[in-house]
């Protein structure tokens, strides 16, 4: 009942997504959702953003937990089966340039794809342009910068793999 109406400006949902609480959600591109999305936003509000000419598509079976943000400026891809922990960030895009005279300005965005099976510890952040592999595991509190190989454990500031699975 309640995901059909904070959903309701995806593109298309899938059967038996179901959110708890009330996520922000602002869609001006193409927002995909895959069956079984379970999103929670009671603690924090969790948003999902799409620009004017982004896609943001979620697989089916992912579980977003509360306080996230996820934005799609050009093309964020979550596989099915995704677990992303509280307060991750997974944009394509800084939105603003680095230098002082520049930073009005919004840069390129890169993609930034999600394979199936991988889980995002809490308070993570995914960079734009980067690709985590199938079946790895990102820690609490770890800033990916760099692709991910499938089937991996990365860590730190920046992430680092530390072991394969």
């Amino acid at each position: 009942m309640y995901a059909k109406w904070y959903l309701r400006h995806a593109t298309s949902v899938g059967q038996k997504a179901r959110v708890w609480g009330r996520p922000a959600v602002v869609n001006y591109g193409d927002l995909v959702i895959g069956d079984r999305l379970r999103l929670v936003s009671t603690t924090a509000t969790t948003e999902l953003f799409v620009g004017g000419n982004g896609r943001l598509q979620i697989d089916e079976s992912v579980f977003i937990n509360y306080g996230c943000t996820i934005a799609a400026e050009e093309n964020v891809y979550i596989g099915s089966n995704c677990n992303i922990g509280t307060f991750v960030m997974v944009m394509d895009n800084s939105f603003h340039r680095l230098e002082p005279e520049r930073r009005l300005e919004k840069p390129e965005s890169a993609p930034v794809f999600l394979e199936e099976n991988v889980w995002l510890g809490g308070r993570v952040i995914v960079l734009p342009g980067v690709r985590i592999g199938a079946g790895s595991v990102v820690g609490a509190g770890s800033v990916v910068t760099k692709d991910i190989p499938p089937r991996s454990l990365a860590v730190g500031v920046p992430a680092k793999v530390i072991r394969a699975l």
